[in-house]
């Protein structure tokens, strides 16, 4: 997976295994247990596509260089899933 990032739009361009590509906004970034995710949301032209699922990634550094990765182990992905879950809680209680 790689993706092309327009720094000034925060909008990144996420090439899926297949070949396929998907043009997604961060929406935010956050550190869970010693690791960097991304939550994207996709675009359609340039607006956020409301029929399109939250995607979660993992955000790894190499170097001076920095892409996404999808998260393949179930267990890791539902643990960050749920911490991304009780932030969301957190600010509606606020």
């Amino acid at each position: 997976m790689s993706e092309e990032m327009n720094q000034e739009q925060n909008v990144v361009d996420v090439e899926w295994e297949d070949g396929t590509t998907v043009r997604c906004e961060i929406y935010d970034v956050i550190d869970f247990e010693d690791k960097t995710y991304a939550l994207l949301f996709p675009l359609s032209g340039d607006e956020v596509d409301d029929d399109e699922e939250l995607i979660v990634m993992q955000y790894v550094e190499e170097g001076e260089e920095g892409y996404f990765q999808s998260i393949d182990d179930e267990d890791e992905f539902n643990k960050v899933c749920d911490y991304i879950q009780s932030l969301e809680e957190d600010d509606e209680e606020e």
